[in-house]
């Protein structure tokens, strides 16, 4: 792809903002378009509003084969020609576009709100601007709707049983049969991206933290890499080795519960049982290190706030010895059952062609064969020195999902346990200087969901004027919706679970 305008840098490297290519709004759909049909995926696509009050639509295109990110950048106006028509991947994002900033991708299909918020900067003139306007709410919106006899709507949420967030599911259904299924998210949005401009300040991190709290060491680790990477700050080889075992903990914990709680959605209750206690035990390996169970107040920019010793070292791998063997034991036996493995199989089937058509990220990626993981495509910190082999199963239902989960439960141990016999024995923590000024940089992390996205872009003073936060879930809850196609409806939450998305990651 060396004929292509954009330019090619790589994760967690800062360049000058003056140095990405700014196109005409044809030629950048063109390119992105071509780049997608030559098997490159859109990680990121978003506007930044720039002084004059201008908005750039800036793109960012990963070439998981090369390891090379692509960006190139492109002032729309008011209305520009739509890329979903042809480039699905882009739907989602131009409708967040859309929303943010006001701009009419003219021909998307199904242009509607995504959070069901105000655009950017209105929010602050809300009652001189919007008098006489009704305030938008979640999921007050036209939903799309099949026609015929016999065809029949069922409605769920946003308010569910149990302890879920919320999220509104609209199913178009012939029987039990799914025809469609749209998904409308937004009760969960804070403005986090609206918040961190003007930053980093002391409480950007604590953000980063809390933006999907299940993803807490995932979203801090891509937080510190963008801004060391901005203030051309190295950590040491043992800071970097103790955020890669924080970051394989948090999938460790978030795997085992997640084949529990698929165990449960089928009544299989040893595994439920034992993985529900289990999940606890990994997430109390992450409280050894920092005190928190979900890694809170561990990864810093410069290191890690907290350091180790011999015999916490020798404590983590004894837990890690126990608690790996009894979830093999619990884990295994879903594999032996033969009611469990005939629900698990031919269940929410994702075609690895509608994966690759809408750049579907993470475990439900692996499931369909795809081998797609940015420890291996785009290594960053420790992973650059020792990588972890990416686990994938081709056939795309439940079960593939969840013996994705399994295989990376055991090779992540492995790594936990080789990385923790051989630290080096350095200091964990490097101070950081001020931010490069006028400046981009991408970083991605393969967070347990999937491949996590921050772009920092900062302004002459080195403080972010834009910060664009990518969740796995952003690109793969329209994956969900495909996967039911065709499904029984009540086969929804098994499938719900096997993807196992996040609302509030979503809902930035």
């Amino acid at each position: 792809m060396d004929n292509f305008p954009f330019l090619n840098i790589y994760n967690s490297v800062a360049v000058p903002f003056e140095n990405i290519p700014l196109l005409d709004i044809s030629r950048f759909r063109k390119e992105v378009i071509e780049y997608v049909e030559a098997g490159a995926r859109i990680v990121s696509l978003f506007g930044f509003r720039r002084k004059d009050n201008s908005v750039l639509l800036i793109a960012v295109i990963a070439q998981d084969q090369t390891g090379v990110l692509s960006l190139a950048a492109s002032e729309c106006g008011n209305t520009y020609k739509s890329l979903t028509p042809d480039c699905p991947q882009a739907h989602w994002f131009e409708r967040e576009i859309a929303e943010q900033f006001g701009i009419h991708p003219e021909g998307h299909p199904w242009l509607k709100p995504v959070r069901f918020h105000l655009p950017f900067g209105a929010e602050k003139n809300k009652q001189k601007q919007h008098q006489g306007e009704k305030e938008m709410l979640p999921g007050v919106t036209d939903f799309f709707e099949v026609e015929g006899e016999e065809v029949h709507e069922v409605a769920v949420g946003p308010v569910h049983a149990g302890i879920i967030e919320p999220g509104h599911f609209r199913f178009q259904c012939h029987g039990e049969k799914v025809l469609h299924l749209e998904i409308s998210l937004g009760y969960q949005h804070r403005g986090i991206e609206q918040v961190i401009p003007g930053g980093p300040d002391k409480r950007t991190i604590h953000y980063m933290e809390t933006l999907a709290g299940d993803t807490s060491v995932g979203h801090a680790s891509a937080y510190c890499h963008a801004v060391e990477a901005l203030a051309g700050c190295n950590i040491s080889a043992r800071a970097q080795t103790l955020r890669a075992v924080a970051l394989e903990l948090e999938r460790l914990a978030n795997h085992t519960g997640d084949l529990g709680a698929l165990s449960g959605d089928i009544g299989y209750l040893p595994t439920a049982s034992y993985c529900g206690r289990l999940r606890g035990d990994f997430l109390n390996m992450t409280a050894l290190l920092c005190g928190s169970r979900f890694g809170r107040g561990f990864i810093r920019p410069g290191g890690t706030a907290f350091d180790t010793d011999e015999a916490l070292v020798s404590e983590l791998l004894k837990r890690l010895e126990r608690a790996t063997e009894e979830t093999a034991g619990a884990v295994n036996l879903l594999w032996e059952t033969a009611t469990v493995v005939g629900r698990f199989e031919e269940t929410g089937k994702l075609e690895r062609e509608t994966c690759e058509a809408l750049g579907i990220v993470g475990v439900p990626a692996r499931a369909s064969g795809i081998v797609r993981d940015v420890r291996f495509d785009f290594p960053y910190g420790y992973f650059r020195f020792s990588q972890i082999p990416v686990s994938t199963w081709g056939s795309g239902d439940v079960f593939a999902r969840a013996y994705v989960r399994w295989l990376e439960i055991q090779r992540s141990a492995d790594f936990i346990r080789q990385e923790l016999k051989t630290m080096p024995d350095e200091k964990v923590k490097t101070s950081i200087g001020k931010l490069s000024s006028d400046s981009l940089v991408v970083s991605l992390v393969e967070g347990w969901r999937g491949e996590i996205c921050h772009v920092g872009i900062t302004d002459e003073n080195g403080r972010f004027s834009r910060y664009k936060i990518v969740d796995p879930s952003f690109h793969n809850w329209f994956g969900l919706a495909m996967a039911m196609r065709n499904e029984e409806i009540s086969d929804f939450p098994l499938c719900n679970k096997s993807f196992n998305l996040s609302y509030c990651g979503h809902d930035l």
